[in-house]
Parts: C-alpha cells; sequence; structure tokens
C-alpha cells in the first residue's frame, strides 16, 4: 500500500492543478478599462451564471479558445500562456447596466468569449444567433461584436 501513496499523491495533485487551470476566468473580477467601468462595472463569472452589476444571467460554456481566435480576438500572443473560453448567454437588450448602458445596443447579448493572462481578464460580447466566428477577417467585417472590456483581480 505505500508503494502506491507517491502515485496517488502526483495523481491528486496533477488533477486539482488540472481544476485551476480550467476554471481561471471564474470568481470575481474588477472592471478595469473605461468600457468596464463605464458600462458593466465589476463582474462574476461561476460555472452557470454571469453576474454583472448585482444582476444573474444563465451562462454554459461551450468550448476553449483556440490561441489563434484569442490573438484575433484579443491581440494576445499565443506564446504568452494565456487561455479563454467561449460562452453561450441571454443577455435582454433592454437590460440596462452602469450610467443606463447596454452591452449590444438594441440587439441581445448571445455570446462571450473569454481571455485570462495572469491577473487580467479580457471579455467580448456578441449578438447573433450563430457561433462568433474568431479570425481577424472574420471580425474585421463582424456586425456581431459588441465591445471589449478588461478586468483585473
Amino acid at each position: 500500500m505505500r508503494r502506491n501513496s507517491p502515485l496517488l499523491a502526483f495523481a491528486a495533485l496533477l488533477c486539482c492543478c488540472s481544476l485551476t487551470a480550467i476554471a481561471q476566468d471564474k470568481g470575481y473580477w474588477r472592471a478595469a478599462s473605461t468600457n468596464a467601468d463605464a458600462i458593466t462595472g465589476d463582474l462574476t463569472i461561476s460555472e452557470s451564471r454571469l453576474s454583472i452589476n448585482m444582476t444573474a444571467f444563465p451562462l454554459a460554456q461551450i468550448r476553449p479558445l483556440k490561441p489563434t481566435e484569442s490573438g484575433a480576438m484579443f491581440d494576445a500572443d499565443p506564446g504568452e500562456g494565456g487561455s479563454g473560453y467561449l460562452y453561450r448567454l441571454s443577455v435582454p437588450a433592454g437590460r440596462r447596466f452602469l450610467h443606463h448602458n447596454t452591452l449590444c445596443g438594441s440587439d441581445d447579448t448571445q455570446w462571450m468569449a473569454t481571455y485570462v493572462h495572469g491577473r487580467g481578464l479580457r471579455v467580448a460580447f456578441f449578438s447573433g444567433t450563430d457561433m462568433p466566428v474568431m479570425t481577424p477577417d472574420a471580425l474585421g467585417n463582424s456586425t456581431d461584436v459588441c465591445g471589449t472590456f478588461s478586468y483585473s483581480r
């Protein structure tokens, strides 16, 4: 039984490290950009909810972002070691936040992409029913990108 103890300890450590890497964007984030200060304020991301200005919205994690997608959306260097996710959510167009601002103007907000590097979080919101395509060309021609926001811990 004692021979398996180091192996069991290693497996437990590996599992804990994997969970930390998966949940990087989860938790409380303070507004760090002018956009975030003016529109959302601080936000909280959990497994099933996004909370903006003390109002919670249902959230579903769809998939991890590819490094090329993070680079195109957030101007992130693929070699810097950050990670991001694409989420599906539903924020009605009529929902007002700070200073009576909306996330996507007169359109419902239906997608959110995140990118975490160090103690910083970048968030992009999208309208439209189709999953956003995050390539430089697609983003340059898209009318579904609502805005990008920066947060910190």
